[in-house]
């Protein structure tokens, strides 16, 4: 199918991962993203590049993994993404594309140094953000020299879950994931961020129902996205598939392609720029490391990967670790001693749900993993020691190896260097001589 370029709406969320009800989370509301995913393609194996937040962003901004484009650490804590790193942002404003952005965004601590036509940064909680965006694509409508690129950024779904906005739901209906202890302070997070993810969905619902009433939506694709996992221990911060997930949502301009397909194939966030890229009929700059995936979206051909590569570097702490992960298995490699799970600050200080995994997330990290995800999707038992795995690992090591040494990975050579500014904190080990109510439970399969 030949394409036109066409206007691009990019809504990106934080702190989502795939926890929708069109992903199977049948206890969250989201209609207006199911829908949304009904009438497009709805990517059931997305991943972030890097699960630290400014990474995540600066890989799916740049098509470039995070040890590549440097920014490797969250921007609030003196990481940036370098002024001479260039972004689909710097592309479109090359292919004639105007620029805006309104809303959240993480990659720079300058929000103007993104290089946006036009930077909304009044606010960047999801209903203060959305009039705005209503307004500008209003005055979108009314001009028609050139094609645009809105990105909508919301700080939704982050913690804490207490804003007077959020209805959380009652925390007896929830459905605790399997790698989450079942417990009151469990459910009673899930229910409050269930509150939160409702909020988001009514107001991409009120963006959407703006473009569709506009008439952009005949010549505008629509993608929803959001960084990496969602605020719990395990997911956010870490390379289990829980932290890695996202939920990837794209809708061609009305009558343009596909409508309520889900798309199996491995995809990852450095994927996203280049297929946006073509979307635009820019050309994709040899320097992006990532591959399109146009073809799913127009049914022309398309290669699947075998496999996607993520890393994490500097969160609040220093925790080099790198995962390769397969249809079936996934390898992580720790590079340095640390606890079974490091929690960022955010969960410490604002979740009382570490709390309820003691013991065992003081555990040391084992330095490396291996899971077979078709057996044990939650990742509770580690293969790595087992024999009879002896030879998938030693192939996954390999693979993760030769991706280091063929994108420049500098901890191949030692520590990943930091500015000299940054602020980077001790590893935070959870206490296990909390309450004997917080230490009751132990992950299936240990």
């Amino acid at each position: 199918m030949r394409m036109r370029p066409s206007n691009i709406l990019h809504i990106i969320v934080h702190d989502l991962g795939a926890h929708l009800n069109c992903y199977g989370r049948q206890d969250v509301s989201s209609p207006n993203l199911d829908r949304l995913a009904g009438k497009g393609i709805r990517f059931a194996r997305c991943f972030t590049a890097s699960p630290p937040c400014s990474p995540a962003r600066g890989c799916l901004m740049t098509g470039r993994y995070a040890h590549a484009n440097g920014l490797i650490g969250l921007t609030h804590r003196g990481f940036d993404l370098p002024d001479g790193e260039r972004t689909i942002v710097d592309h479109l404003n090359d292919a004639g594309y105007l620029t805006a952005h309104i809303g959240f965004q993480h990659e720079r601590s300058d929000p103007l140094a993104n290089r946006y036509q036009y930077n909304d940064q009044e606010s960047i909680w999801c209903q203060e953000v959305t009039p705005r965006a209503v307004s500008y694509i209003d005055r979108l409508a009314t001009r028609r020299e050139a094609p645009f690129y809105l990105n909508i950024g919301f700080q939704e779904t982050h913690l804490p879950f207490d804003r007077p906005e959020y209805r959380p739901a009652d925390p007896g209906d929830v459905v605790v994931p399997p790698w989450l202890p079942d417990n009151t302070w469990v459910r009673d997070e899930l229910a409050r961020f269930h509150g939160s993810i409702r909020c988001m969905d009514e107001c991409v619902g009120s963006i959407l129902e703006t473009l569709a009433s506009s008439g952009l939506d005949e010549t505008t694709f629509v993608m929803f996205t959001t960084d990496h996992g969602m605020a719990f221990p395990r997911a956010k911060a870490t390379l289990y598939d829980p932290g890695i997930e996202t939920a990837l949502i794209m809708r061609m301009p009305a009558g343009d392609g596909p409508a309520g397909v889900v798309a199996p194939e491995l995809i990852s966030s450095v994927d996203i720029a280049p297929t946006l890229l073509e979307i635009a009929g820019a050309p994709v700059p040899g320097a992006v490391q990532g591959r399109s995936f146009r073809g799913l979206l127009t049914g022309d051909s398309y290669e699947p990967r075998e496999c996607v590569f993520s890393e994490k570097n500097y969160q609040d702490i220093y925790d080099p670790t790198r995962c390769v992960r397969t249809g079936r298995f996934k390898y992580i490699r720790s590079w340095t001693p640390q606890p079974r799970i490091t929690i960022s600050k955010d969960m410490i200080w604002e979740s009382g749900v570490t709390r309820g995994m003691m013991p065992w997330a003081a555990e040391p990290r084992p330095a490396e993993e291996l899971y077979d995800l078709s057996a044990d999707a939650y990742e509770t038992t580690n293969l790595a020691e087992s024999p009879e795995a002896a030879g998938i690992r030693g192939y996954l090591r390999d693979r993760l190896e030769e991706w280091m040494s063929d994108t420049g990975d500098p901890l191949l050579r030692g520590d990943v260097p930091r500015p000299p500014h940054a602020r980077v904190d001790d590893p935070y080990v959870p206490d296990p001589e909390e309450p004997e109510g917080f230490r009751t439970w132990e992950p299936p399969g240990k």
